[in-house]
């Protein structure tokens, strides 16, 4: 027997089961953002390894280690997109979306990371990412967090906490750069060997680190908050009135820094205490700077992305959770001419109520063998054609779930009699 493939790894299947859970996440959040005036776009999973180079950062961990990077036939380097903001800052530029626009956008689908798999990450996960570019203010921030928070409240997710901070502008974000350095360099021999390697590219990625033996050290570390601009602080302050004003609890972490080179004043992470080490269930900030960088106008910027498979983790730890859609209509038919015959009147049945999940059996099998597979379909209700209703013209109606008598309808009077009875039940 040939060995069996399996999947590659960190990169899982959604089974038919799990589908409730993240239908009901894709829908809610499609709903909640048609509310906010956010419209969707949808850019490509690859795109130029250059893109990410100069949006992501050469020396963050992504870039340096994650990428799943591959020349083509044509031997441009192409990437694996390992996530979705700078796709779509690409977009907005090469489509001509950016000159003096306010767009409000968001897209879903796949991301690609080469990292450890484990409960929570993988190296092929899905986001929702939502973004709004040509707006300077703290407002479209609080829009953006108060979208999140009315996701949360929509799917009944509770365990989740707001950490909120700012980096300040690029002038301010590099004068702390410089001083932790600084500090870190005084502290080298300390550092694990993560943390050496990104004291000489992205130091404020070793804020990040989750190695317990760094923990005093980075405690102890300057802070952020010691080097905003005035205008920055301003930003931020107004930014926590709004939250207040529309009761969002918050909590302001100086630590929080993001490790994306495009980050700049409002940085903000969603985490949870249900998950385990992976906490962070959606994170996001201010990019105004990225359009620019990448070749378009001057456009401020802000967005944020959202983990799918750790929402959905937590959707199935509430009480929340969606049942799976079973068929409310079963399709039981024996003989050649039932089999003909109960096609044409599922189609009839869909006809006539669109949303109607109908379940036709299919691979033959007598009454006995059809009625089991009707009863652990979970349908309400089984509709039976043999020869003898053929030859009256009629069907039989057999409530499954809650008990009832079998009465027979007419063919023709068959959708309204099933809508009818679905309506009492």
């Amino acid at each position: 027997m040939d060995r069996i493939i399996q999947p590659v790894r960190g990169m899982g299947d959604i089974l038919p089961e799990q589908m409730a859970c993240w239908r009901r996440l894709e829908d809610t959040a499609r709903e909640v953002l048609a509310a906010y005036g956010y419209a969707e776009l949808r850019v490509p999973v690859v795109e130029s390894t250059e893109l990410f180079k100069r949006s992501i950062g050469e020396f963050t961990d992504i870039v340096e280690k994650e990428m799943y990077t591959f020349t083509d036939k044509s031997g441009d380097s192409l990437t694996l997109r390992p996530e979705a903001t700078a796709g779509i800052a690409r977009a907005v530029i090469s489509n001509g979306l950016t000159r003096g626009a306010k767009l409000r956008v968001w897209c879903m689908g796949p991301m690609f990371r080469h990292e450890r798999p484990q409960k929570g990450r993988y190296r092929q996960f899905h986001q929702i990412d939502v973004e709004a570019l040509g707006f300077t203010g703290p407002d479209v921030d609080a829009e953006m967090i108060l979208i999140t928070a009315r996701l949360w409240k929509r799917l009944g997710i509770d365990r989740v906490r707001l950490q909120l901070n700012s980096l300040g502008t690029p002038a301010a974000r590099n004068a702390y750069r410089q001083r932790l350095v600084e500090y870190f360099r005084d502290h080298e021999a300390a550092l694990d060997e993560d943390s050496r390697r990104r004291l000489g590219g992205n130091p404020l990625r070793i804020l990040d680190s989750k190695n317990p033996d760094m923990r005093a050290l980075i405690d102890a570390a300057p802070l952020i908050t010691e080097y905003l601009d005035e205008e920055s602080r301003l930003h931020l302050d107004t930014l926590c009135a709004y939250l207040r004003e529309t009761g969002v609890e918050f909590h302001l972490n100086p630590r929080l820094v993001r490790g994306l080179d495009y980050y700049t004043r409002t940085v903000f992470e969603w985490t949870t205490d249900a998950l385990g080490s992976q906490d962070a269930v959606c994170s996001g900030g201010r990019y105004d700077g990225l359009i620019a960088q990448l070749g378009g106008e001057p456009t401020p910027a802000i967005g944020w992305a959202m983990g799918q498979e750790r929402v959905v983790a937590l959707m199935a730890q509430s009480e929340s959770q969606p049942p799976v859609e079973a068929p409310q209509v079963c399709l039981v038919m024996v003989g050649e001419r039932a089999q003909a015959a109960g096609l044409k009147l599922a189609e009839a049945l869909r006809d006539a109520q669109p949303d109607l999940r109908v379940l036709a059996n299919l691979g033959g099998g007598n009454f006995k063998a059809q009625f089991r597979r009707a009863d652990r379909s979970g349908a309400q209700l089984a509709v039976v054609l043999g020869d003898n209703e053929m030859e009256r013209g009629v069907a039989a109606i057999k409530p499954l779930q809650g008990g009832g008598e079998q009465t027979e309808c007419g063919l023709v009077e068959l959708p309204a009699r099933i809508e009818q009875l679905l309506q009492t039940r």
